[in-house]
C-alpha cells in the first residue's frame, strides 16, 4: 500500500514538474562570472635593439602577473550539439616587471589586454540532459593597451612600455548545469596561446622581449538562454 502511495506520488511530481531542456538549435546562451587569467609566461631574454646600446643582450627576462576580472560567454546554437562562441571580459591589468637583467630587477609597469576569443564549441550529450559539458577550440586576438611605466622605473630612466597586438589559438572545456529551462550554473577552464614582443625605452634606448604569455583562464558563474 505505501509502495503504491510513494509509487503514485513520485508520477504526480514528474508530471507536475516542468520538464527542462537543455541547449538546442536556435538558442541563445548568455554567461557572466568571475574569470581570471593565470599567466604561465615563458621568456626571451632582454635585447636593446635601438639606440647607442643597440645589439645589447641585457639576459634576464619579463614576468607578468595574474588578474580577475567579469567574463562574459555568447554563444549560438547552431544544432543541438554545436555552437559558435565569443569569449569577452572587462579588460585584464596586469603588472610587468623585469628580472636578472644587466640592469637588475625591476617591476616595469602595468598593461591591460583584452582577448576576445571565437571558438567552435561540440556538446555530447543531448538536450535532455540537465548537465552539459563540452569541449571547443577557436582563435583569439590579444589587443595590449593603457601601457605605462611606474615608480621607480621612470626614476631609472624606463618609459614607453608597449606590447604588441597578436593573434593565437584556444582550447577549452567547460560544463553548464540547467538548474531551470532557462537558468544554468556554468564552470570552464580555457588555454590561450599569446605570443608577443614588448618593447621599452631606458634612457634614450629601445630594448625588447619576446613574451609567450599562455595563460590558463578560469571562469565560474550563471547563464541565461534565451
Amino acid at each position: 500500500m505505501r509502495t503504491s502511495i510513494l509509487a503514485s506520488s513520485l508520477l504526480a511530481l514528474a508530471v507536475a514538474a516542468p520538464a527542462v531542456h537543455a541547449h538546442q538549435a536556435g538558442d541563445i546562451i548568455v554567461r557572466a562570472g568571475a574569470v581570471t587569467a593565470q599567466t604561465k609566461e615563458k621568456s626571451s631574454s632582454v635585447k636593446v635593439d635601438r639606440g647607442a646600446l643597440a645589439g645589447t643582450n641585457l639576459g634576464g627576462k619579463a614576468t607578468i602577473g595574474n588578474d580577475t576580472q567579469l567574463g562574459l560567454n555568447f554563444a549560438y546554437m547552431v544544432t543541438d550539439n554545436w555552437a559558435v562562441e565569443l569569449l569577452a571580459a572587462t579588460p585584464f591589468k596586469h603588472d610587468v616587471a623585469v628580472k636578472n637583467t644587466g640592469l637588475g630587477s625591476h617591476k616595469l609597469g602595468s598593461l591591460k589586454h583584452l582577448p576576445p576569443t571565437l571558438s567552435a564549441v561540440y556538446y555530447p550529450l543531448d538536450n535532455k540532459s540537465v548537465f552539459q559539458p563540452y569541449v571547443g577550440a577557436g582563435v583569439s586576438y590579444t589587443v595590449m593597451f593603457d601601457e605605462s611605466v611606474k615608480g621607480s622605473a621612470k626614476e631609472l630612466g624606463f618609459s614607453s612600455l608597449r606590447g604588441q597586438n597578436t593573434w593565437g589559438w584556444s582550447a577549452q572545456v567547460g560544463a553548464d548545469y540547467m538548474l531551470t529551462d532557462k537558468i544554468m550554473v556554468n564552470g570552464q577552464v580555457r588555454y590561450i596561446d599569446i605570443d608577443t614582443t614588448a618593447y621599452v625605452n631606458y634612457n634614450g634606448n629601445r630594448a625588447k622581449v619576446d613574451v609567450d604569455v599562455k595563460p590558463w583562464v578560469y571562469m565560474l558563474g550563471l547563464g541565461y538562454k534565451f
